[in-house]
């Protein structure tokens, strides 16, 4: 009659659902979402190879931060999923806008003695990989 309790059940249905892909996420990072997404945005379909190379010689302060965690996403693909490197591209990457944390804005001086916050944007950045067929 019973198959169980509901959190074994859970379970076996999670493991069913589970992405197996290769991926590495970076949050709470100093930078604007939008900022990172034209950066993100230059890898997406590349091979690792050459989006190493893109983010290496790219100007930008995202382009640091984006070679972090593509870096940290073949070592997880090689260390915990035993996949080779030479055969992964860049099949998805995502820069989500995280929360802006209220000891993290200022005030700026407006009209009629009102006062405006300056927000320093947050974001989370996340780069999933895939084999090539």
């Amino acid at each position: 009659m019973s198959k169980g309790h509901r959190t074994q059940i859970k379970k076996e249905r999670n493991k069913e659902n589970r992405d197996t892909r290769p991926q590495a996420h970076a949050k709470y990072v100093r930078i604007s979402d939008t900022k990172a997404r034209i950066v993100l945005d230059s890898i997406k379909g590349k091979g690792i190879n050459e989006a190493r190379a893109i983010l290496t010689y790219s100007p930008r302060y995202a382009a640091e931060i984006a070679l972090k965690v593509l870096n940290s996403a073949v070592a997880n693909a090689e260390h915990n999923l035993g996949m080779d490197a030479d055969v992964l591209y860049v099949q998805e990457v995502h820069a989500n806008r995280g929360r802006s944390h209220y000891g993290r804005w200022r005030l700026k001086p407006r009209a009629k003695g009102r006062a405006n916050r300056i927000e320093r944007k947050v974001s989370h950045v996340s780069i999933i990989l895939n084999e090539k067929n």
